[in-house]
């Protein structure tokens, strides 16, 4: 096993002592070196004997295939969660693509990574949750041809049961779950119903790709930064019925609307494009870098799922981004679904962004996306613990 903690001097555990830190959540040391607290300061005293933070444990499925590609180097390299945090990758992967994944830990050797405490591959989910802080559940089964969604969600259904109950019994109880697989908030539902023992706040589905892709897009239409574009939120489900919501967001410090009115064309206005244009765009990205490329997004989904996990554990200063997260019943959403709403993190914690007002467009929308996420959840009931 690989040994936690440093021995850092008395004084400064005495100092530290004083203060209330969350030490119940797994990867809070990764957030004191990020913050500079009280016992990063005591760790920076043995910086110059090359002494780092103990080892985060963190687990990827379906590590061989496109998006797991993308993702483990940049995991290898500190790009999750900085240059000064030891990580340990274990790789679950099926049987047939055991070759593949350990070709793969092969190349994360190769790159000599001074970060990386080893690559551990396997086809079975009890060994690779066990101890882990962080889940990166990337592997899901692929809609085939002719496969009704309902099908597709009893399959996933199936693999998610088996996920839930492998991360209860092995993983740490502070584990943060991230869910990128499809459908992505109903097998986070699934994941999180078979693991009782682990908080629900803990797991999370993945709807930052749809927010980048909306940024993206406004970012496009502006000619400016993205840095420059705030508060643009994702609602509901990783799927068509999604919101994209401009409705608060501002683009270099104005209304996103307005700002945008000024770069339409003749005969076209802010929310003809904004409706017909580009909600239409970011709901269907998927599909058309699918038509464009032949393949489905796998680079921008693994940098979306980086972002996710480091800014939850690292905080967003502020920012408002998007999270499928449980519902208790914020915005009337029902209770017990993983929503997508406008969140902010900070202390390796989400919030969910409170007190907006609500028009009536974005009421319609909302309830549209939650009806779809109410119907999933009565296609896989059988595998929710009642």
């Amino acid at each position: 096993m690989l040994k936690r903690g440093l021995n850092i001097p008395q004084a400064h555990l005495a100092r530290a002592s004083t203060r209330t830190f969350r030490s119940d959540l797994i990867g809070t040391d990764v957030w004191r070196m990020h913050n500079k607290d009280d016992l990063a300061e005591a760790r920076a005293q043995q910086e110059y004997s090359d002494i780092m933070p103990s080892t985060v444990k963190v687990a990827i499925t379906g590590g061989a295939g496109a998006i797991g590609y993308s993702l483990l180097f940049r995991i290898a390299s500190g790009e999750l969660f900085g240059k000064r945090q030891r990580v340990q990758i274990r790789c679950l992967e099926l049987p047939f693509a055991m070759d593949s994944m350990k070709g793969v830990a092969m190349e994360i050797q190769d790159c000599a990574f001074p970060l990386v405490d080893g690559v551990y591959c396997t086809d079975d989910p009890d060994r690779c949750f066990e101890d882990i802080d962080i889940a990166l559940l990337v592997g899901s089964k692929p809609r085939g041809p002719g496969m009704e969604r309902a099908d597709l969600l009893k399959q996933n259904g199936a693999i998610f049961t088996g996920i839930g109950k492998s991360l209860n019994k092995f993983a740490r109880p502070g584990v943060k779950v991230t869910v990128v697989g499809n459908p992505a908030n109903t097998n986070c539902l699934i994941a999180a119903n078979n693991a009782p023992d682990i908080p629900m706040e803990n797991f999370s589905a993945m709807t930052r790709l749809d927010h980048d892709r909306g940024v993206g897009q406004l970012a496009k239409k502006m000619q400016c930064s993205v840095k420059d574009i705030d508060d643009f939120c994702i609602w509901g489900n990783h799927s068509p019925t999604m919101y994209p919501d401009v409705s608060r967001c501002t683009i270099q410090g104005r209304k996103a609307l307005a700002a945008i009115g000024t770069k339409c064309g003749e005969g076209e206005d802010a929310q003809t494009w904004y409706t017909e244009n580009f909600m239409p765009t970011v709901q269907q990205r998927g599909a058309a870098i699918i038509n464009a490329r032949g393949a489905s997004s796998a680079a921008s989904a693994g940098n979306a799922c980086l972002m996710h996990a480091r800014d939850w554990e690292l905080g967003t200063s502020g920012k408002t981004t998007s999270m499928a997260v449980v519902s208790r019943g914020e915005y009337d959403i029902a209770s017990g679904l993983f929503y997508s709403f406008p969140v902010r993190c900070a202390d390796s914690e989400w919030s969910i962004v409170s007190g907006l007002d609500i028009d009536e467009f974005s009421r319609a929308k909302m309830k549209k996306t939650e009806d779809e996420l109410k119907a999933e959840r009565d296609a896989v009931k059988d595998y929710l613990p009642h």
